[in-house]
This record gives structure tokens, C-alpha cells and sequence, in this order.
């Protein structure tokens, strides 16, 4: 009587695609899991849009409420008027705060990433703010094209 023991070490070609496919499978969830700075920036990219447009949408009611005039047509106060060459909407350059919050907008939205830490210019206007986007009117025909630089989309613009 001769008993045979297969000694079968190690593991089958099935067992190992088997964990292969499993592994891949947790690898794939965990990527995606663990990508939160994408999903982050295109969040702050949805914002800025929004921003863009909204800010737009206010100047245009502006102009509409005064005969086409654009803020700061009459440069009250300083440093308020939109010109030919991109200037920043901050209190240093195209000071539009005044013009804008209360009457056309609550708050004048910020650059997520760049600009005030709430996200919002409050009303009344501070003395100092940056919201980090950008102004410029067309010089024949007064379009005005507002500019924010984005992260996934390199930059974001509205005209009207």
C-alpha cells in the first residue's frame, strides 16, 4: 500500500486572476475616491461661471437702467470706470462695488481661490478688495467682457 501525497504548493493561474481582478477593481475605487482636488477645482470653475455671468448680468442692468451708461461712465468715485485695457475689479482699479451691490447684486462675488475669504464683496465696500476677475469694454462697441482664470478651464469669460 503506497500513499501518495501530492504536495501542491503555491497557488492556481484562476486564484491569481481572480486577486488580480480584485485588486483592480479597489485600485480603480480608490482612485477615484481619492481625487478630491479635481472634483475641488471644478467646483471653484462652476463658481467662477457663475460669477462671471452674474456679474455681467448686473452691469448690463445698470446699463439698461441708465441709458446704456456703464458704471463709471462718470468716474464717481475714483478708479470706478470700465476701460479698453483689462483692469482687475478690485478697489485699486475698476472699482464697481459702489455701482453694483445692493441695487443690481446682494454682494459682489470673489475669486474662490483668490479673492476675499468669503467669497463675497459685502455691502458697504470696503475700503480694499480684489475679487480677481477681470473687466474690459470693447472700444467700438461698448461690449463689456468680464475674465476669470480658472483651473481645469484655463479662462473663463462672459461678454454681453
Amino acid at each position: 500500500m503506497f500513499i501518495t501525497h501530492k504536495n501542491n504548493k503555491g497557488f492556481t493561474l484562476i486564484e491569481l486572476l481572480v486577486v488580480i481582478g480584485i485588486l483592480s477593481i479597489l485600485l480603480a475605487i480608490t482612485l477615484i475616491a481619492i481625487n478630491p482636488a479635481r472634483q475641488f477645482a471644478q467646483s471653484n470653475d462652476t463658481k467662477r461661471k457663475s460669477d462671471v455671468t452674474a456679474i455681467l448680468n448686473a452691469i448690463g442692468q445698470f446699463a439698461a437702467d441708465n441709458n446704456g451708461s456703464l458704471p463709471g461712465d462718470n468716474p464717481v468715485p475714483a478708479n470706478s470706470e470700465i476701460t479698453t485695457s483689462p483692469q482687475l475689479i478690485s478697489s485699486a482699479e475698476s472699482n464697481l462695488c459702489a455701482f453694483l451691490v445692493t441695487q443690481y447684486m446682494a454682494a459682489l462675488p470673489s475669486d474662490p481661490t483668490t479673492g476675499s475669504p468669503t467669497g463675497m464683496i459685502p455691502q458697504p465696500c470696503p475700503a480694499v478688495y480684489d475679487t480677481g476677475y477681470t473687466v474690459v469694454k470693447s472700444a467700438l462697441d461698448n461690449r463689456v467682457t468680464i475674465t476669470a482664470t480658472g483651473q481645469i478651464t484655463p479662462i473663463i469669460t462672459a461678454t454681453r
